[in-house]
Protein backbone atom coordinates (compact mmCIF):
# COMPACT_ATOMS: atom_id res chain seq x y z
CA UNK A 1 0.00 0.00 0.00
CA UNK A 2 1.14 3.46 -0.93
CA UNK A 3 1.98 5.69 1.84
CA UNK A 4 -0.53 8.27 2.94
CA UNK A 5 0.02 12.27 3.55
CA UNK A 6 -2.76 13.99 2.65
CA UNK A 7 -2.51 14.84 6.53
CA UNK A 8 -5.59 14.53 8.36
CA UNK A 9 -6.78 15.64 12.05
CA UNK A 10 -4.14 13.79 14.61
CA UNK A 11 -5.29 15.10 18.22
CA UNK A 12 -1.66 14.27 18.80
CA UNK A 13 -0.10 15.79 15.94
CA UNK A 14 2.77 12.31 16.06
CA UNK A 15 3.36 13.10 12.69
CA UNK A 16 4.61 16.62 13.02
CA UNK A 17 6.09 15.33 15.80
CA UNK A 18 8.21 13.32 13.44
CA UNK A 19 8.99 15.47 11.04
CA UNK A 20 10.27 17.66 13.56
CA UNK A 21 12.27 15.64 14.96
CA UNK A 22 14.03 14.33 11.19
CA UNK A 23 13.91 18.47 10.86
CA UNK A 24 15.51 19.15 14.02
CA UNK A 25 18.36 15.64 13.61
CA UNK A 26 16.57 13.75 16.32
CA UNK A 27 15.79 10.58 13.54
CA UNK A 28 15.86 7.89 15.60
CA UNK A 29 13.29 6.10 14.56
CA UNK A 30 10.16 5.75 12.10
CA UNK A 31 6.60 6.32 12.00
CA UNK A 32 4.72 2.94 12.55
CA UNK A 33 1.04 2.27 10.40
CA UNK A 34 -1.49 0.12 10.15
CA UNK A 35 -5.30 -0.09 8.77
CA UNK A 36 -7.94 -2.29 9.76
CA UNK A 37 -7.50 -4.59 6.64
CA UNK A 38 -3.29 -4.27 7.05
CA UNK A 39 -0.40 -5.18 9.53
CA UNK A 40 1.82 -2.66 10.58
CA UNK A 41 4.62 -0.83 8.38
CA UNK A 42 7.11 1.16 8.93
CA UNK A 43 6.64 4.27 6.90
CA UNK A 44 10.26 5.80 6.41
CA UNK A 45 10.18 9.54 7.72
CA UNK A 46 13.59 10.25 4.94
CA UNK A 47 10.78 9.52 2.68
CA UNK A 48 8.95 12.64 3.20
CA UNK A 49 11.95 15.24 2.63
CA UNK A 50 12.80 13.53 -0.84
CA UNK A 51 13.64 15.55 -3.94
CA UNK A 52 12.10 15.03 -7.06
CA UNK A 53 14.26 12.22 -8.91
CA UNK A 54 13.05 10.22 -5.66
CA UNK A 55 10.10 10.71 -6.07
CA UNK A 56 7.28 7.95 -7.71
CA UNK A 57 6.30 8.60 -11.38
CA UNK A 58 2.53 9.87 -10.70
CA UNK A 59 3.89 12.82 -8.40
CA UNK A 60 6.84 13.73 -10.78
CA UNK A 61 4.08 14.08 -13.57
CA UNK A 62 2.05 16.36 -11.27
CA UNK A 63 4.49 18.41 -10.53
CA UNK A 64 5.22 18.63 -13.97
CA UNK A 65 2.10 19.47 -15.34
CA UNK A 66 1.27 22.33 -12.25
CA UNK A 67 1.18 25.77 -13.33
CA UNK A 68 0.22 28.72 -12.59
CA UNK A 69 -0.60 29.59 -9.04
CA UNK A 70 -0.87 27.00 -6.68
CA UNK A 71 -2.09 24.81 -3.69
CA UNK A 72 -0.40 22.38 -2.31
CA UNK A 73 -3.11 20.70 -0.44
CA UNK A 74 -1.54 18.22 2.96
CA UNK A 75 1.95 19.58 2.62
CA UNK A 76 3.77 17.69 4.92
CA UNK A 77 7.63 18.82 4.82
CA UNK A 78 6.85 20.67 1.60
CA UNK A 79 8.59 18.57 -0.68
CA UNK A 80 6.49 18.96 -3.22
CA UNK A 81 6.10 22.98 -2.62
CA UNK A 82 9.72 23.18 -2.53
CA UNK A 83 10.29 21.78 -6.32
CA UNK A 84 7.70 24.45 -7.70
CA UNK A 85 9.05 26.76 -5.69
CA UNK A 86 12.41 26.77 -8.00
CA UNK A 87 10.40 26.09 -10.88
CA UNK A 88 9.29 29.74 -10.05
CA UNK A 89 5.76 29.17 -9.84
CA UNK A 90 3.23 31.11 -7.04
CA UNK A 91 2.97 28.18 -4.43
CA UNK A 92 0.43 28.18 -1.32
CA UNK A 93 0.88 25.29 1.23
CA UNK A 94 -1.52 24.08 4.11
CA UNK A 95 -1.40 21.49 6.57
CA UNK A 96 -3.65 21.11 9.54
CA UNK A 97 -0.43 19.30 11.36
CA UNK A 98 1.24 22.04 13.24
CA UNK A 99 4.73 20.66 13.00
CA UNK A 100 4.40 19.92 9.59
CA UNK A 101 4.39 23.50 8.71
CA UNK A 102 6.72 24.78 11.15
CA UNK A 103 8.83 21.79 9.22
CA UNK A 104 7.57 23.11 5.58
CA UNK A 105 8.56 26.78 7.00
CA UNK A 106 12.12 26.23 8.23
CA UNK A 107 12.57 24.18 4.77
CA UNK A 108 11.99 27.09 2.96
CA UNK A 109 8.60 26.85 1.89
CA UNK A 110 7.34 30.54 1.37
CA UNK A 111 3.80 30.43 1.99
CA UNK A 112 2.10 27.94 4.14
CA UNK A 113 -0.60 27.93 6.79
CA UNK A 114 -2.42 25.81 9.19
CA UNK A 115 -5.35 24.70 7.78
CA UNK A 116 -8.00 22.09 6.23
CA UNK A 117 -8.87 22.22 2.76
CA UNK A 118 -12.58 23.09 3.93
CA UNK A 119 -11.57 26.41 5.27
CA UNK A 120 -9.70 27.67 2.02
CA UNK A 121 -11.43 30.54 0.08
CA UNK A 122 -8.73 31.75 -2.45
CA UNK A 123 -8.67 30.45 -5.87
CA UNK A 124 -6.22 29.02 -7.64
CA UNK A 125 -4.66 27.33 -11.13
CA UNK A 126 -3.71 24.13 -9.70
CA UNK A 127 -4.30 22.39 -6.51
CA UNK A 128 -2.51 19.66 -5.49
CA UNK A 129 -4.09 17.08 -3.76
CA UNK A 130 -0.96 14.10 -3.77
CA UNK A 131 0.20 10.64 -1.78
CA UNK A 132 -3.42 9.56 -1.89
CA UNK A 133 -5.08 12.55 -2.25
CA UNK A 134 -8.53 11.30 -1.93
CA UNK A 135 -7.66 10.02 1.87
CA UNK A 136 -8.93 13.38 3.39
CA UNK A 137 -11.85 12.79 1.89
CA UNK A 138 -12.59 10.18 4.60
CA UNK A 139 -15.66 8.37 3.47
CA UNK A 140 -17.53 8.00 0.39
CA UNK A 141 -20.44 9.86 1.14
CA UNK A 142 -18.09 13.10 2.00
CA UNK A 143 -16.75 12.88 -1.81
CA UNK A 144 -18.96 15.19 -3.19
CA UNK A 145 -18.60 17.90 -0.58
CA UNK A 146 -15.27 18.09 -0.75
CA UNK A 147 -14.98 18.28 -4.68
CA UNK A 148 -17.63 20.33 -4.85
CA UNK A 149 -15.85 22.92 -2.59
CA UNK A 150 -12.81 22.03 -4.40
CA UNK A 151 -14.31 23.04 -7.74
CA UNK A 152 -15.07 26.56 -6.23
CA UNK A 153 -11.41 27.34 -5.72
CA UNK A 154 -10.60 26.35 -9.21
CA UNK A 155 -9.66 29.31 -11.46
CA UNK A 156 -11.16 29.50 -14.79
CA UNK A 157 -9.05 27.41 -16.70
CA UNK A 158 -7.91 25.07 -13.43
CA UNK A 159 -7.28 21.57 -12.84
CA UNK A 160 -7.21 19.81 -9.79
CA UNK A 161 -4.46 16.64 -9.80
CA UNK A 162 -5.36 14.36 -7.67
CA UNK A 163 -4.05 10.53 -6.93
CA UNK A 164 -5.37 7.72 -5.31
CA UNK A 165 -5.13 4.23 -5.77
CA UNK A 166 -8.17 0.78 -6.46
CA UNK A 167 -7.51 -0.96 -3.08
CA UNK A 168 -9.66 -4.17 -4.51
CA UNK A 169 -6.49 -6.36 -4.52
CA UNK A 170 -5.82 -6.28 -1.09
CA UNK A 171 -9.77 -8.48 -0.86
CA UNK A 172 -8.00 -11.06 -3.07
CA UNK A 173 -7.93 -14.32 -2.29
CA UNK A 174 -5.24 -16.83 -3.63
CA UNK A 175 -7.50 -17.80 -6.67
CA UNK A 176 -8.08 -14.19 -7.53
CA UNK A 177 -11.31 -13.69 -6.32
CA UNK A 178 -12.42 -10.91 -4.32
CA UNK A 179 -13.92 -11.02 -1.05
CA UNK A 180 -15.91 -7.82 -0.75
CA UNK A 181 -18.94 -7.30 1.81
CA UNK A 182 -21.57 -5.74 -0.41
CA UNK A 183 -22.88 -5.36 2.96
CA UNK A 184 -20.60 -3.18 4.32
CA UNK A 185 -19.25 0.20 3.54
CA UNK A 186 -17.22 1.20 0.23
CA UNK A 187 -14.21 -1.24 0.50
CA UNK A 188 -11.90 2.00 -0.04
CA UNK A 189 -12.95 3.30 3.21
CA UNK A 190 -10.13 2.08 5.78
CA UNK A 191 -9.29 2.34 9.47
CA UNK A 192 -5.72 3.88 9.87
CA UNK A 193 -3.61 3.67 12.82
CA UNK A 194 -0.47 5.62 13.09
CA UNK A 195 2.17 5.54 16.18
CA UNK A 196 5.49 6.78 16.81
CA UNK A 197 8.24 6.51 19.31
CA UNK A 198 5.47 4.55 21.31
CA UNK A 199 2.91 6.75 21.16
CA UNK A 200 -0.35 5.97 19.66
CA UNK A 201 -2.30 8.33 17.58
CA UNK A 202 -5.94 8.46 17.36
CA UNK A 203 -7.74 6.52 14.81
CA UNK A 204 -8.68 7.97 11.92
CA UNK A 205 -10.72 7.43 8.77
CA UNK A 206 -9.13 7.34 5.18
CA UNK A 207 -10.22 7.11 1.94
CA UNK A 208 -9.14 5.08 -1.49
CA UNK A 209 -10.91 5.72 -4.43
CA UNK A 210 -10.55 3.62 -7.73
CA UNK A 211 -10.94 5.76 -10.81
CA UNK A 212 -14.35 4.90 -11.74
CA UNK A 213 -16.53 5.90 -8.71
CA UNK A 214 -14.06 9.24 -8.57
CA UNK A 215 -15.48 9.69 -12.28
CA UNK A 216 -18.71 9.04 -11.28
CA UNK A 217 -18.42 11.63 -8.09
CA UNK A 218 -16.94 14.74 -10.16
CA UNK A 219 -19.75 14.14 -12.98
CA UNK A 220 -21.93 14.59 -10.52
CA UNK A 221 -20.65 17.93 -9.25
CA UNK A 222 -19.84 19.52 -13.02
CA UNK A 223 -16.10 18.61 -12.91
CA UNK A 224 -14.40 17.23 -15.85
CA UNK A 225 -12.15 13.95 -14.50
CA UNK A 226 -9.90 12.60 -16.84
CA UNK A 227 -7.05 9.82 -16.34
CA UNK A 228 -3.74 11.12 -16.82
CA UNK A 229 -1.89 7.76 -16.37
CA UNK A 230 -1.32 4.79 -13.89
CA UNK A 231 1.09 4.45 -11.48
CA UNK A 232 2.83 0.80 -10.57
CA UNK A 233 0.65 -0.81 -8.41
CA UNK A 234 -3.23 -0.20 -9.07
CA UNK A 235 -2.54 3.44 -8.13
CA UNK A 236 -3.00 6.16 -10.86
CA UNK A 237 -3.13 10.43 -10.90
CA UNK A 238 -6.01 12.15 -12.53
CA UNK A 239 -6.92 15.58 -13.55
CA UNK A 240 -10.44 17.18 -12.94
CA UNK A 241 -11.37 20.22 -14.12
Amino acid sequence: MQYLFATLLMTKDLFGKALLDYQNGNYTEDIITSTNISDEDELPIPYLFRGFKDMPKLEQKALQLSKGQVLDVGCGAGSHSLFLQEKGLDVHAIDISKGAVSVAKARGVLQVNQKGILDEKNTYDTILLLMNGTGIFQELSQVSKYLSHLKTLLKPGGQILIDSSDIAYMYEDEDGGLWIDTNANYYGELDYYLSYKGEEESPMTWLYLDFNTLYTACKSVGLECEKIMDGEHFDYLAKLS
